[in-house]
């Protein structure tokens, strides 16, 4: 949270000796069974490298990726599917940063630009305020939302100066017209798998061209700052209006985006907040307070509207993608420190969608509660209880002409508890019950997690046993798993089954990790038989 508001600075040292390189590889392979299709282009194998050099203020990076049924050489071409580089230089003086390659780019609070990735908000988090201005390399593989060319970072005393200019290609699905081929844009893709030919046809389709500037300043209270953007396509995009829920969709080729966004913190009050606002006057608008009364309570709010029209190509607000959805919604929420070593969380969030969107064929609402209570008796031990309401919208299928809307109700109840046996072993232990209204329908989730890591070997052990049990898929259930580093696992459990992993981690010398992953989901088949999906995942991490 201060962030904004200070800076720390230490004393510089010359060291007359030759600066040393330093290099870091990833490499991931994962295998499913069950993931052999004949409509696939290559195999079921993922594969993943990544490469970083560190050498004084510069850097650089190198990626390579191929999911699952892609092949690992483009057709036509001798590169991955996925490939992609930067280097960066970093200083302390006017210039900041300069990046050539791929990179990223965040400002404000992310309305205008966020090509960074969104995990969505916790109803029961600290603070929401996000207001970090800048440029770095691109690390991730998702294929469309970075940025490729040039960027650079100058501050000058209190101001800092942002400029960036890019030209990537990216998927989208082309349309024809008056019989000519690739006339427009029909759609734009963003999953990123290229493993069937038809998906193969939607790659790097357009061309996309994108520059902007941010300027920000600190004053003693208070940060400001503007952004401006504009996208240029190759081809101008013309989404099918005949669609209801597309009328707002962007149509043309350019897009222009400014923003104001501000952050500032009077006493025991941070505000923060963004207006941004299109070329053809369609805005959206972030408002948001953390407040602290006192050591033991904290009381956030969060307010965004996203008016229909408003599109942000590379924008990540609040609730999402800018612009997906025209949208208005309020957040609010606690932590109190109700006693010794009890915490008391809580938190809402009220959705209103004025338009049509995916699923909803008239205006929507949506409302999300939760509440939470943790105790942590001890070091070793912790309790941790929460309950969660969501209600929501949906088509009713089974309605003749235009669908209404189905209203369902989800109650869930999550307690978890963690305990050390000794320095080297921790036990945990998570219980879900679920029940959606009005259909009934009901889920119970049963795991247990080990975390042991041997005296004396550099070796680390995680096992998980799951039991779970759901009626349908309305009421599944998610788990967060250990995984890989950089990578994460949180699938979903629905119909009637058990989920099984081991994953060790050992640390070789102080150069390089290795990883494997073992897991198996055994789920009964309505006919009664068993199929299991087996996963191996191996991690290869080198740093010298």
């Amino acid at each position: 949270m201060i962030i904004p508001f200070a800076s720390i600075t230490g004393t510089e040292t010359t060291i007359p000796d030759a600066v040393r390189i330093r290099h870091l590889v990833i490499t991931n392979l994962s295998y499913k069974t069950g993931g052999d299709d004949s409509a696939s282009l290559g195999s079921a194998l993922k594969m993943l490298t990544k490469y970083k050099f560190l050498a004084g203020s510069f850097t650089g990076g190198l990626i390579f990726e191929k999911d699952q049924g892609e092949k690992f050489f483009s057709p036509g071409t001798m590169s991955p599917d996925f490939i992609s580089a930067n280097i960066a230089y970093t200083g302390k003086g006017l210039v900041r940063r300069v990046i050539l390659g791929d990179y990223s780019v965040r400002f404000g609070q992310g309305l205008n630009l966020n090509t960074g990735i969104s995990t969505g908000l916790s109803l029961t988090s600290q603070g929401y305020m996000s207001a970090t201005n800048e440029i770095k390399p691109y690390t991730s593989t998702d294929e469309n939302i970075f940025f490729r060319g040039i960027a650079t970072q100058l501050a000058i005393k209190n101001a800092d100066i942002s400029l960036f200019c890019s030209r990537n290609n990216i998927d989208a699905t082309i349309g024809t017209e008056n019989g000519n081929s690739g006339d427009y844009i029909g759609s734009f893709y963003k999953s990123g798998s290229h493993n069937t030919l038809s998906l193969l046809q939607k790659r790097d389709a357009v061309s996309e061209s994108v520059y902007g500037i941010n300027l920000s300043y600190n004053f003693r209270i208070i940060s400001i700052g503007i952004a401006w953007s504009e996208n240029r396509f190759s081809l101008p995009a013309m989404p099918d209006y005949n669609t209801p829920e597309k009328i707002f969709s962007f149509r043309g080729r350019t897009n222009n985006v400014a923003s104001f966004y501000y952050t500032s913190l009077i006493k025991k009050i941070l505000l923060f907040g963004e207006v941004s606002a299109n070329d053809i006057k369609k805005h959206a608008i972030v408002q948001g307070m953390s407040f602290r009364p006192s050591d033991r309570l904290i009381i956030n709010f969060q307010y965004w509207k996203y008016a229909p029209g408003y599109t942000s190509f590379h924008g990540k607000g609040p609730g999402g993608s800018s612009g997906s959805y025209s949208e208005q919604s309020l957040l609010g929420n606690f932590t109190f420190e109700a006693a010794r070593h009890l915490f008391i969380r809580g938190g809402c969030y009220i959705q209103h969608f004025p338009w049509l969107k995916y699923r909803c064929s008239s205006p929507s609402t949506g409302v999300k509660r939760e509440l939470g209570f943790k105790y942590m008796p001890g070091e070793k031990l912790v309790f941790d209880w929460l309950y969660s309401y969501r209600y929501s919208m949906a088509d009713n299928s089974t309605t003749a002409g235009i669908p209404a809307l189905k209203k369902t109700i989800s109650r869930s109840l999550k307690m978890v508890s963690r305990y050390s046996v000794y320095n080297n072993l921790t036990l945990g232990t998570r219980i879900d019950y679920k029940i959606i209204d009005p259909s009934g329908s009901k889920g119970v989730q049963l795991l247990q997690d080990i975390s042991f890591r041997p005296e004396n070997v550099p070796v680390t052990f995680w096992l998980r046993y799951c039991i779970f049990r759901t009626d349908d898929w309305d009421s599944r259930i998610y788990s967060w798993e250990n995984d890989l580093l950089y990578t994460y696992s949180i699938p979903a459990m629905y119909g009637k089954g058990s989920r099984f992993y081991i994953m060790a981690g050992w640390k070789i010398s102080g150069k390089a990790e290795l990883r494997f992953k073992y897991g198996v989901l055994s789920e009964s088949e309505t006919t009664g038989l068993i199929t299991d999906t087996e996963e191996f995942r191996l991690q290869l991490k080198i740093f010298i």
